[in-house]
């Protein structure tokens, strides 16, 4: 019951090369970056936690056109049963060359007693 895994899961046919935190290799013209991002509880009528909601950041840099990728890594998320809570175009890195968009997702686990 990992946001991390599940995203990594449901990314990998992909083929986008994948890190968590940082991309620590030199950068490919695609990659992605995922950082976690909150955890909560939803409560329910006897305030205690009925699920826990895990989210995190999606972050695709790539050299050239990005719109391919950032459309097959919502189509993988919402199959997986993801819920996208935001997606952004953050900008263009002059510095690096890369484009950079995000994609914000949540999802939600069952308790484990």
């Amino acid at each position: 019951m990992s946001v991390l895994s599940d995203i990594n899961t449901a990314l990998e046919p992909l083929g986008i090369p994948l890190e968590t935190g940082v991309f620590k290799d030199d950068a490919p013209e695609k990659y992605i970056v995922i950082v976690p991002m909150a955890d909560s509880f939803a409560l329910h009528s006897d305030n205690a936690p009925g699920c826990d909601i895990q989210e995190a950041r999606i972050s695709l840099y790539a050299k050239g056109s990005y719109t391919k990728e950032k459309n097959a890594i919502v189509r993988a998320m919402l199959g997986a049963d993801f819920t996208i809570t935001d997606r952004r175009y953050i900008g263009y890195e002059t510095e690096t060359g890369y484009f950079h968009y995000n994609v914000d997702v949540a999802k939600h686990y069952e308790m484990e007693e």
